[in-house]
């Protein structure tokens, strides 16, 4: 793959110069999604669709297509010659005609998530139901907690109940269980692919509240995102075994998710 043609980006399925400026200056209001792409194929492209199509009816007041939508990613995947990568749908406001405006960006395929360190912070994002272009308040803590040697930033509520990370969903174990926090949160696009999964599996999950101050009671800790899902090794003070059992186990399931293609 030649790194000098990303990132290529695409606005209502015309191709615009790869400065990442535009992408930048864009944010403000809209919506996106994100997800990885391996030989052409997506995982969970039902749940993307689903996601793409809520929030544009939500900010909106419209639907939107769902072939339109992996027209237009597939024709950004061969126009930038690429069967792997990482692609972001941004969909924003209509402007000269009466559809939304779809941007597509598509760029080099991005690595497994390893083992991430934790550090809480008291934030919560808003509209969390929805994945908006809204991220200045993700990002601060991000550097933030980079700055301290820290991989991700955990979000907490002002009642100090964990809800999600910055950039993944949170999800602890205890026992056989696996335990989401209970709260104002996305549901990421791994983490329903992983619910259908233990479903199938007959593996027990549940929403509950998860108190900052009571993790400690957890045998272990993972996150997850559209890069895969790693274990956690640690939570603020809080450290968690790198390998167990059921974090493999997850790991695996995930692995076993159908890729679909973009018809």
């Amino acid at each position: 793959m030649d790194d000098h043609r990303f990132p290529y980006v695409q606005v209502d399925g015309c191709a615009v110069a790869p400065d990442p400026l535009p992408t930048v200056l864009m944010g403000g209001f809209g919506h996106m999604t994100a997800m990885q792409v391996r030989s052409g194929r997506v995982r969970g492209l039902d749940l993307h669709l689903a996601r793409l199509d809520m929030a544009t009816r939500e900010l909106f007041g419209q639907g939107l297509d769902g072939a339109l939508v992996t027209g237009r990613l597939r024709q950004a995947l061969e126009e930038a010659a690429v069967t792997d990568a990482s692609a972001r749908i941004y969909v924003y406001p209509p402007q000269a005609g009466p559809l939304p405006v779809t941007v597509v960006v598509v760029r080099p395929p991005a690595p497994e998530l390893a083992g991430q360190r934790l550090r809480s912070v008291s934030y919560l994002r808003p509209l969390a139901h929805l994945k908006h272009v809204g991220v200045f308040g993700q990002a601060y803590h991000l550097k933030r907690v980079a700055a301290e040697g820290f991989d991700e930033a955990l979000l907490v509520g002002p009642d100090g109940m964990v809800v999600e990370g910055a950039v993944t969903n949170v999800g602890f174990l205890k026992g056989g269980t696996v335990v989401w926090p209970q709260g104002s949160s996305l549901d990421g696009i791994t983490m329903l692919l992983l619910r259908r999964e233990l479903d199938q599996a007959g593996t027990a999950w549940c929403e509950e509240p998860v108190p900052l101050a009571d993790i400690d009671r957890f045998d272990a800790a993972f996150v997850c995102n559209s890069q895969g899902i790693a274990a956690v090794t640690q939570i603020d003070d809080i450290r968690y075994p790198r390998d167990t059992a059921l974090v493999g186990t997850l790991q695996k399931m995930y692995q076993a998710v159908l890729w679909d293609e973009l018809h």
